[in-house]
């Protein structure tokens, strides 16, 4: 069993973790992790005993933004109608992924690969959030029916990844998700 954290352990901990987050937001995974150790005011070894790897500090890093958007779908499902909640939904998860470098390229590595999201940062969450949104819209008409999951998450990293704001290109996916009577089964 872990013994509790001195007091000045939980402020390096917390420091090294709002430094991160901040680190990996802007100039994505690449950042090393002796520059956030620097940017923290802690030793290395201060950052290796909280977060033995990299990915480690990066997963914890991110577990805020990603349980505030899992909610955020929670909410949407149960709260709107299924073409709203999709578009609101895909919309946060861009916005989010454009103000955060590092969300946009974990999503955008896992996407690429053809693989299921990386569950260590709650992205497979995001994912099956963003699935059942999609069938919901879709069984309502809201979303042309031969859209894919995949086709999604292709089109969420190819907006996030464009860089500044992203309301013009979410217009545009919108428009082209949008059932119409050309792309509705007869």
């Amino acid at each position: 069993m872990d013994a509790p954290l001195r007091a000045d352990a939980r402020r390096n901990r917390a420091r090294v973790l709002e430094v991160a987050a901040e680190a990996f937001a802007t100039e994505g995974l690449s950042v090393p992790v002796h520059e956030i150790a620097r940017r923290a005011g802690v030793g290395t070894g201060t950052v290796g005993r909280h977060f033995p790897t990299k990915e480690a500090l990066f997963e914890a890093s991110m577990r805020h933004r990603v349980d505030e958007l899992t909610a955020r779908a929670a909410a949407l499902e149960e709260q709107e109608g299924p073409g709203a909640a999709f578009s609101s939904f895909f919309t946060a998860v861009v916005r989010a992924g454009a103000a955060d470098r590092g969300l946009a390229e974990r999503l955008a590595a896992v996407a690429g690969d053809g693989a299921a999201l990386d569950a260590r940062v709650g992205a497979d969450v995001l994912c099956e959030h963003l699935g059942r949104l999609l069938d919901r819209a879709q069984a309502a008409g809201a979303v042309r029916p031969d859209v894919t999951l995949a086709d999604v998450e292709a089109l969420m990293v190819a907006v996030m990844s464009r860089g500044g704001a992203p309301e013009a290109l979410i217009a545009v996916v919108a428009d082209g998700l949008r059932a119409t009577r050309d792309t509705t089964p007869a």
